[in-house]
């Protein structure tokens, strides 16, 4: 879709959100989709619908991308010079890195372990801008979380060492840091809570686990059963149509972000 298309549909969109309260209009800074909500898949196609009748846009539809993310699976240690001799001055940076994994849910971080001034001050936060940058595209695409980067130690010249040379060197002594401890991506798994009738919950259950699902545990509630499990984002798309199938439209659900597990 060109941009004027896609500013066209949005504000198409924005007009239906304020004539219809139960339809939310956002958008995911990780990957930039345009989200639409709403009451369920058949409410959002007749919005659509609309929009492409009344506003003469077609758009295409689909699930929300997932925000997938990357960690390693070992500690691993790299020494990697950058060394360019283009005409003039050249570029040097000699940088030493350790990566290793962190609990998860602890998120990345740099530490400056250097000693005796092996980099000098100055080119620091260069080294630490390249290494935070590698953290955001990692070697999938997606960006690297629950590890630990560790300066060891590194070398400079007093001509041809520089910002730049230092911050490239940073991104790939840490691409290849990465590649040596050998890296998993991890997937968003949701708790989700399926509260359903006692004659539903063989099917229920079934379903959970068809989409990769761990149950958890069940509870009694009156005539019915909450069915807790974990299941991959990616799997819960166009659940809420299945669930109202499965139960003749007795069942509800509902989810919460519990964490990133290896996909």
């Amino acid at each position: 879709m060109t941009e004027p298309s896609h500013r066209k549909l949005v504000a198409a969109l924005a007009r239906m959100t304020e004539e219809d309260p139960t339809l939310r209009l956002g958008s995911d800074p990780e990957t930039g989709n345009t989200l639409l909500s709403g009451m369920g898949e058949l409410h959002l196609e007749m919005v659509m619908e609309r929009v492409s009748r009344e506003q003469d846009v077609t758009a295409r539809l689909g699930n929300p991308s997932v925000a997938y993310r990357e960690t390693a699976l070992r500690a691993a240690t790299v020494e990697h010079v950058l060394r360019r001799q283009t005409g003039g001055n050249g570029q040097f940076a000699d940088v030493s890195l350790r990566i290793e994994p962190r609990e998860r849910g602890l998120g990345a971080t740099f530490v400056d372990a250097t000693v005796g001034g092996s980099v000098p001050r100055t080119f620091l936060s260069s080294i630490q801008n390249g290494v935070e940058g590698a953290l955001q595209t990692g070697l999938s695409g997606y960006p690297v979380t629950d590890v630990q980067v560790t300066l060891l130690s590194g070398k400079h010249h007093p001509v041809d060492s520089s910002d730049m040379a230092f911050r490239t060197a940073a991104a790939e002594a840490f691409w290849l840091a990465l590649t040596q401890a050998g890296s998993v991506l991890l997937e968003p798994v949701m708790q989700v809570e399926v509260t359903t009738p006692d004659t539903h919950v063989g099917a229920v259950v079934g379903d959970l686990s068809s989409r990769r699902g761990v149950v958890l545990g069940m509870d009694a509630r009156g005539n019915g059963q909450i069915v807790r499990a974990q299941v991959p984002l990616s799997e819960m798309f166009g659940y809420a149509t299945r669930l109202r199938s499965l139960s003749q439209g007795r069942a509800s659900f509902s989810m919460t972000f519990s964490g990133y597990q290896p996909a």
